[in-house]
């Protein structure tokens, strides 16, 4: 959304209906048949997908600007992944035939949505591979360097993340156990590389992150 010019922002914003969703809700849900796409003006949501155990695998976080859905929008098949909305999110709703339209009608736009799937492609591409050779403390750490970069601000000598993103939450982000994130949290704290507090995490230093995120060894 940011990407796009004030004219096509405006043709976008015609074509759909603003929708509020509180904490926890429902956006999209896997398997669905519907094609609508959801254009996040605020708050961020989940992509999630469930596990064989009853729980979730959180294959990616999405932020204002981004657009979800747009994959069932393009290609019709039944929904991949189920998206729900992390804290308080507001969304332009748009009928997938409309977005169609309205990408065939904007080369800048069409662009943009290419280059957002790609990215994601290479995003689950990278995933894949990380479940499968990274342990649990590298892909935290990877986890919160990416979180950082996006939603960090610096306070007080470090990056302060603020997102309701409890616990549990943050290991299906990494497709690990709540206990085995609250471990290697645990040993991130013992060296003085984070903080946390109620729906706070404050980084040190992300250098050290990148490192262990890296396979190489942090000396304290």
């Amino acid at each position: 959304m940011g990407g796009l010019g004030p004219g096509d922002r405006e043709a976008l914003a015609s074509l759909g209906t603003r929708h509020e969703y509180p904490a926890d809700d429902t956006v999209i849900t896997e398997g669905d048949r519907s094609t609508f796409v959801v254009a996040l003006l605020s708050g961020w949501c989940t992509v999630w997908t469930p596990t064989e155990r009853g729980g979730r695998l959180i294959l990616a976080l999405r932020r204002a600007g981004e657009v979800v859905g747009d994959m069932a929008a393009l290609d019709g098949r039944p929904r991949s992944a189920s998206v729900s909305a992390l804290g308080e999110v507001t969304g332009l709703v748009v009928p997938g035939e409309r977005f169609r339209r309205f990408l065939a009608s904007r080369p800048h736009a069409n662009a943009l949505m290419t280059v957002q799937l790609t990215e994601r492609l290479r995003s689950a591409d990278h995933e894949r591979r990380a479940l499968a050779s990274m342990t649990v403390l590298q892909r935290l750490a990877e986890r919160l360097v990416e979180l950082a970069d996006r939603a960090g601000r610096r306070e007080n000598e470090a990056v302060t993340i603020r997102l309701p993103l409890a616990q549990h939450e943050l290991a299906a982000s990494v497709g690990s156990t709540r206990e085995a994130v609250a471990k290697a949290l645990r040993l991130l704290r013992e060296q003085g590389l984070v903080r946390t507090g109620p729906g706070t995490l404050a980084v040190a230093d992300l250098d050290p992150l990148r490192l262990l995120a890296a396979g190489q060894p942090h000396e304290t």
